[in-house]
């Protein structure tokens, strides 16, 4: 793989020439950023930025104005590629606060083990209806320990109003759901996006995660894409490096709080 060449069309079609991640949200193009406007349920933030050292300061005080006049908390997601270099500094100079950084990993979804099966016991359910949702929601909750509200409202909606571009997974285990994931399918770039993969902790070790992985490229593949990224933690990188996938970037989440 090409490093510099893919993450330079990641760059261009996903962050730069953005999309909506679901219905009622927005994209914005104005000052040197895009970002995405939603309500106060969805994900609002800056997604590309191109600007010089003189700008910085300037722009990162519209776009804190800008979501503050609409009453919105937002991120800045900043990876380790962009320019100027300090921008994480000027934004935790400007009030954000930095959560965890991740890593941009992709992979080409030819050169995965696509037959990789679940073990032994274990069943895989697409996501089509609010039950399902909720068995996705349920294993989110567990594994992360966050509320899956947001979650529930957003791949319902997705599966309502564009369900050919969000796929999410449940594990299941005599019925029990053990493990989730979800992708994002892009239309008319060559990304789908790997996001929300967990475990519960009792079957972890057992491949669960790495058949999801070829579960939902195997998806991808049909539909026409080349490439697979997910933002990866520290605890998935090792297993999506054994899998094939490349380390292209950092990506951070930059937090304000209006």
């Amino acid at each position: 793989m090409d490093h510099a060449s893919v993450l330079a069309v990641y760059d261009r079609d996903l962050r730069e020439g953005a999309r909506p991640d679901g219905p009622g949200a927005r994209i914005e193009r104005a000052d040197g950023v895009v970002r995405q406007v939603a309500d106060a349920h969805g994900w609002n933030g800056v997604l590309w930025s191109g600007l010089g050292a003189a700008d910085v300061d300037r722009t990162v005080r519209e776009q804190i104005a800008y979501f503050g006049g609409l009453g919105l908390d937002f991120e800045w997601k900043l990876y380790g590629h962009d320019e100027p270099a300090d921008l994480g500094d000027r934004l935790l100079a400007a009030g954000f606060r930095a959560e965890p950084a991740e890593t941009l990993m992709v992979a080409e979804v030819a050169g995965l083990p696509l037959d990789t099966a679940p073990p032994a016991g274990v069943r895989f359910v697409e996501a089509g209806d609010p039950a399902g949702v909720d068995l996705v929601v349920d294993v989110h909750e567990r594994v992360f320990g966050t509320d899956g509200g947001g979650l529930r409202r957003q791949l319902l909606a997705r599966l309502a109003a564009d369900p050919g571009t969000v796929v999410a997974v449940a594990a299941l285990a005599d019925g029990e759901p053990v493990a989730a994931a979800r992708m994002e399918l892009v239309p008319g770039t060559r990304f789908a996006g790997l996001w929300g993969g967990g475990t519960v902790a009792a079957w972890r070790g057992r491949g669960i995660y790495r058949a999801l992985i070829a579960h939902r490229a195997r998806v991808a593949a049909a539909q026409g894409y080349r490439y697979v990224h997910v933002d990866a933690s520290s605890m998935s990188r090792p297993i999506l490096a054994r899998l094939g996938f490349h380390a292209l970037s950092t990506t951070t989440p930059y937090v304000y709080e209006n």
